[in-house]
């Protein structure tokens, strides 16, 4: 706390009661200061504590009824019930339909067709089998 008092002031004061009190009892009178001045800032501290307490108190009062609110007000609802219906509803299958094979046509078919490392890569995984290891391709035509 600062009272505004300079130094100058405090020693004035420190005379005053020197002078008045008498330099026997001015120890005592100093102690008895500093308990008044220690219960003051106890009792300012404790108000301070109450009123944060109180503060806080109200604010839970408000979150307390919001959250009420919500409850009774259930906005979802209509989600819970719609996942109820899905969830007791018949299975429903989320694969995708099944693409058909596009028709080979008859000449393609007679005469053997030269395959890429992908299409390679493809037909084995679809027969089940170990896709073949990438052939290194050359700029350079093999001898």
């Amino acid at each position: 706390m600062d009272f505004g008092l300079s130094w100058s002031h405090m020693l004035l004061v420190l005379v005053v009661a020197l002078v008045v009190v008498g330099p026997k009892d001015l120890p005592k009178l100093m102690r008895k200061m500093g308990q008044w001045t220690a219960k003051a800032r106890g009792m300012a501290d404790q108000f301070r504590r109450s009123f944060d307490d109180m503060a806080r108190q109200s604010e839970l009062d408000e979150l307390r009824k919001e959250l009420d609110e919500l409850r009774n007000a259930r906005p979802l609802a209509g989600v819970e019930q719609q996942l109820n219906d899905v969830m007791t509803g018949p299975a429903v299958s989320l694969d995708p339909d099944p693409i058909p094979e596009p028709a080979i046509p008859v000449d393609a078919a007679a005469e053997p067709a030269a395959t890429t490392q992908a299409e390679a890569a493809e037909h084995a995984v679809e027969a089940g089998e170990p896709a073949p290891a990438p052939q290194p391709q050359t700029d350079h035509p093999a001898p």
